[in-house]
């Protein structure tokens, strides 16, 4: 019973993170397509801003043991290309 709820807690604080990360995607994409652009100051300070926060949020559930430190660094990674593919393509326009 009791390691079924770990699980549990494991699953569900890996799709909270991930779904902290889909929302940073989206803020960054709407940012781009309306307000700034990646050179702007605004910009990167938003999304250093979300980063840090984001990374945080995963290592703190790595200390306690809800996520795996690797799983936790895939999110992130995942992210930033992510990222660097819409930085990319928002140049190409």
């Amino acid at each position: 019973m009791a390691s079924d709820m770990i699980v549990n807690h494991q699953e569900k604080a890996h799709a909270l993170l991930k779904a902290d990360a889909d929302k940073i995607l989206r803020l960054i994409k709407v940012q781009m397509d309306n307000l700034t652009m990646p050179q702007c100051p605004l910009y990167e300070e938003v999304l250093d801003t979300q980063m840090f926060g984001l990374s945080r949020e995963i290592d703190f559930a790595a200390r306690l043991g809800l996520i795996e430190e690797g799983a936790g660094k895939e999110i992130l990674d995942k992210l930033e290309r992510e990222l660097s593919t819409l930085h990319e393509a928002s140049q190409r326009k």
